[in-house]
């Protein structure tokens, strides 16, 4: 049905190409998520192409010349050829435009300014396919003009250096200087997009080039005041050592930061699970008793975090230690205890029965406890 509709877009006398990441990840060989499309035909033309052929169309940004077509129950991005007329340095005011090299001018880096047909032939009007096979992730035309026009870019850039680029090659020099240069503008970028940038930086396989790059350039203490980048490339490397996935949650409590769920506009969830692993992490609890408390995969983030911290290297043996604890359960209940005890004699005499079962590594049974009172 996708080709249909792009036959029929090309039937009606208009352009109607693949635009952005879904052509970069194409040509790098790297899974493609969604689809977006880019096209002459402005979005009532759109809308009545696709409703001939049956298909919904939601028109989802209608004002910025974007309406979605479901097309075999997969949702297409269809966006107008656009030039900017005004921006802010937070949105833009658009008008829409007949050529592919005007709405390639507007947006912000070169290998995501690629367009491909239909048969996947590859359109590069400013040549964002060499910087691309080069790694290297570059700014459309001027990169202050680019930044200027939306704050959130900086963070973008250095978000897709992580995922992109080539960490060998370093950083694009014009780049970065623009973004040191621009840093402040992240001031008038609100927090839940801030927070969206900073969750998929962190998740690439390995943000700490450009994160320590971010605190060079004076950006990471806008987003994370505080935030230390010194363990996050041990974090990296242990990760890869031990077989562990990544996790941006696991990465954020390695550069700690000030108010860090408020600043990034974490949900309550998020918000709990960094304050438990925080917590966890500054206890003296082994990775025993924290598996027991908190679970395998809070046990096996502190044993990381820690060893990075330290520049050390987990214990040999953190999986056992880990499941000791995780699989343990307490052997005594409050209707175990003496008939007399009551009120917070009851919590007291539980909480003491745990310390001695867990100095016991987790070993003594019911009985045994008992027999202690």
């Amino acid at each position: 049905m996708l080709q249909r509709f792009m036959a029929a877009m090309s039937a009606k006398g208009y352009q109607i190409l693949f635009v952005g990441g879904c052509v970069r990840n194409a040509a790098l060989g790297a899974p493609v998520a969604d689809l977006d499309l880019a096209t002459d035909a402005k979005p009532e033309e759109v809308t009545r192409i696709a409703e001939d052929l049956s298909l919904k169309v939601i028109p989802t940004g209608i004002a910025h010349g974007t309406v979605t077509v479901i097309a075999d129950g997969q949702p297409l991005e269809v966006t107008t050829f656009r030039r900017d007329v005004e921006t802010d340095g937070r949105r833009a005011v658009v008008a829409f435009a007949t050529d592919i090299a005007e709405d390639a001018m507007r947006r912000d880096f070169t290998m995501n300014a690629l367009y491909a047909e239909a048969d996947g032939t590859v359109r590069d009007p400013l040549g964002g396919l060499p910087d691309l096979h080069a790694r290297c992730v570059r700014f459309v035309g001027d990169a202050d003009q680019r930044i200027a026009e939306d704050y959130l870019r900086i963070l973008r850039f250095f978000r897709f250096h992580a995922w992109y680029g080539a960490p060998e090659e370093g950083l694009d020099a014009d780049a970065v200087a623009a973004c040191a240069a621009g840093a402040e503008g992240l001031a008038h970028v609100s927090a839940e997009r801030i927070g969206h940038e900073m969750r998929r930086l962190l998740a690439a396989p390995d943000p700490a080039p450009a994160t320590a790059s971010m605190a060079q350039t004076g950006v990471l203490m806008r987003v994370l005041p505080g935030a230390e980048t010194a363990p996050l490339a041990p974090l990296v490397h242990l990760e890869d050592l031990t077989g562990t996935a990544p996790d941006w949650r696991r990465r954020l409590v390695a550069l700690g930061g000030e108010g860090v769920a408020e600043r990034l506009r974490l949900s309550r969830a998020e918000a709990r699970h960094l304050a438990t692993l925080r917590a966890a992490l500054g206890s003296e609890a082994g990775l025993a008793e924290l598996g027991w408390r908190h679970g395998a995969d809070i046990a096996r983030d502190v044993a990381l975090i820690r060893a990075a911290s330290f520049g050390v290297l987990p214990p040999h043996d953190m999986d056992t230690q880990i499941a000791l604890g995780a699989e343990a359960t307490f052997p005594v209940r409050a209707a175990d205890l003496p008939s007399e005890t009551t009120g917070a004699e009851i919590g007291q005499m539980l909480r003491r029965l745990q310390q001695d079962w867990i100095a016991s590594n987790f070993s003594l049974g019911r009985a045994e406890l008992l027999a202690s009172l």
